[in-house]
């Protein structure tokens, strides 16, 4: 699984170098937020149709207690931990603490307790980490480079010139106002309006006609 997480990242990575009252913090255990079960052995993709399974979610396991991770925040949602596999000093995760397998499946009210969070927690990691910007992040599906099956939420900590994202030295083209476009906010528009039918999509209708 991490070899896959690699081989989506470095396609467009260039290595580096060669609070609430409600929230409890901690600072205990090591950190296997990204790939480990804790036991020492890799997490192994599993297959589309059983991404719902808790029992050998990573994440799961670390909200349980039954793996060790160092734990930036947590309230009765979410947790912060260091991720095991940081792309930066101080690489972080944001994790729901109830298990849902993609951000689309997960509820609105949850997305909006992670994010929520970003500002206060992504503050304090720049402080610490010494850095004055961060990247916030979220590999949603398989080609997007995510490989553990559990919405969570990456700040990566930046400074400036290291070279972390290759795809800033690339020239941006500027959008054409052609057919193309066109045809594809109609088409996103169009998946909005059927969305817009079911239970969990109630309150998020836009105001575009």
């Amino acid at each position: 699984m991490e070899n896959r997480r690699l081989a989506v990242l470095c396609s467009h990575l260039r290595p580096v170098g060669s609070g609430s009252a409600s929230s409890r913090l901690s600072t205990s255990g090591s950190s296997f937020g990204s790939s480990d079960d804790g036991r020492g052995k890799k997490q192994t993709s599993r297959d589309p149709g059983d991404r719902s399974s808790t029992k050998d979610c990573v994440f799961c396991c670390i909200i349980r207690g039954e793996s060790p991770a160092f734990k930036l925040y947590e309230d009765e949602k979410c947790l912060c931990i260091l991720d095991s596999n940081p792309l930066s000093h101080g690489h972080s995760l944001i994790i729901p603490k109830s298990h849902y397998s993609s951000l689309e499946a997960t509820p609105p009210n949850v997305v909006a307790a992670m994010c929520s969070k970003v500002p206060f927690i992504g503050s304090a990691i720049m402080r610490a980490a010494g850095c004055d910007s961060f990247n916030l992040l979220v590999n949603n599906g398989a080609a997007a480079g995510q490989v553990i099956f559990h919405t969570h939420i990456h700040i990566i900590p930046r400074k400036a010139s290291d070279c972390l994202w290759t795809s800033e030295s690339l020239r941006r083209r500027p959008l054409t106002f052609n057919q193309n476009a066109s045809q594809l906010v109609n088409r996103v528009r169009e998946e909005l309006s059927i969305s817009n039918v079911s239970e969990e999509s109630k309150g998020q209708e836009s105001t575009l006609s």
